[in-house]
């Protein structure tokens, strides 16, 4: 019994430092997530990426990645774009570029792993989604072509699930104006447009209610896994079981794509192998293959691409997930080795900033995982200006 409490404590102490090393950043993350919610239009999303030519793939590769939008709450975006008309292309863009990284995720990844990891996700990010949804466009248009005979047209809008997708978490929070907010809860929103403040204000309370409620739950797991494997993983067998870059690619594949795994919380438990001594490619391929591709979110993705493109949307993020994670080795051998860029990962003793961000944290988290289980219990539903459940 004394065994186990002492374990149970290194884990709690290990969660700890992790929760400390990356509040702030989590913080500040939650913040610049807030500032696109409130001042980037949600008309720009469909505007930019309707279509179906290669610059719309390029804008929905380039869109998704700030957008602080998780696996599950990218569907009925996705769903959106392809009713208002967009192809499978720009659509798997998207579906590929978001989830994979964000604002928030951008920033813990600069705590727990190093500022170039910070930076090479969302290039990485970026070109897989660029590199798959232009093979995804090449594709369709071959098959659109095949069966021109059979079907002339355009597709009706009844044959795409949007209305099953509508009961996804989140499903509303990139509707246009038109779409959001019908009844008396947002009284006011409606004649003149909303103020800086108005809009500043909508906007914080998105990043900070719906977003933090999507997010730190898993967030949260993510970092008592990050304890765990820092108590109970030992380098000797990282490196026994994943000495082989390749195989450790190939294990974070097969453990990535079954499990449901925010980008944010992929990130404390890849620094946690890091230190172990995981190699830094395979690390992003977790990154990478984790939060865009999961055996909860395939089955509407394929009724939104279809089931063959769906394998190939599968295909190109393991494909380019892996040649990333092969380059991205190569540069941290090139650059001095990589025993010094896991020892750069440890992290130093947590300052007040970082302890004041992390009760904080642990204050919301406590917070809103409060106020879900009292409207649960009484039947009551949350209603936001701009997110009316």
């Amino acid at each position: 019994m004394e065994e186990e409490m002492d374990w149970m404590g290194e884990v709690i102490m290990a969660s700890w430092n992790v929760l400390v090393a990356s509040a702030p950043y989590m913080l500040l993350g939650f913040f610049v997530a807030g500032l696109l919610k409130a001042f980037l239009p949600d008309s720009l999303v469909s505007r930019h990426l309707g279509g179906h030519s290669f610059g719309s793939i390029f804008k929905a590769s380039a869109l998704g990645v700030p957008m602080p939008l998780c696996s599950c709450g990218v569907l009925p975006t996705a769903a959106g774009l392809r009713q208002q008309g967009a192809g499978k292309g720009p659509t798997a863009a998207f579906l590929i570029s978001t989830p994979e990284t964000g604002v928030d995720s951008i920033a813990v990844t600069w705590a727990l792993l190093d500022p170039f990891m910070a930076v090479i996700r969302p290039i990485s990010a970026f070109f897989t989604a660029m590199v798959t949804g232009g093979i995804v466009q090449v594709l369709d248009r071959k098959q659109i072509l095949s069966e021109k005979n059979v079907q002339v047209g355009p597709v009706p809008r009844d044959s795409l699930p949007v209305t099953s997708l509508q009961l996804l978490p989140m499903a509303e929070q990139m509707a246009g104006p038109e779409t959001s907010c019908h009844g008396s809860c947002c009284s006011g929103s409606t004649g003149s447009s909303p103020s800086f403040f108005q809009r500043f204000q909508a906007g914080m309370a998105f990043a900070f209610g719906d977003l933090f409620k999507d997010i730190a739950l898993w967030f949260m797991v993510g970092v008592l896994i990050a304890g765990a494997i820092a108590v109970f993983i030992t380098p000797e067998m990282i490196t026994f079981w994943l000495g082989s870059p390749l195989v450790a690619m190939l294990v974070m594949v097969a453990i990535a794509v079954p499990l449901y795994v925010c980008a944010t919380a992929s990130t404390p438990i890849a620094a946690a192998l890091v230190l172990k001594g995981l190699n830094p490619g395979a690390a992003l391929v977790f990154l990478l293959a984790g939060p865009a591709v999961n055996a909860a979110s395939l089955t509407v993705i394929s009724r939104i691409l279809g089931k063959g493109m769906t394998v190939v949307y599968v295909s190109g993020i393991i494909v380019c997930a892996l040649a990333m994670g092969f380059a991205t080795d190569w540069f941290y051998g090139f650059m001095g080795g990589l025993e010094r860029w896991q020892t750069g990962t440890a992290g130093e003793e947590g300052s007040l900033i970082s302890i004041v961000s992390a009760l904080i944290l642990l204050g919301l988290f406590a917070w809103k995982g409060t106020e879900a289980l009292w409207q649960r219990w009484h039947g009551n539903e949350e209603c936001v200006c701009g997110h009316c459940h």
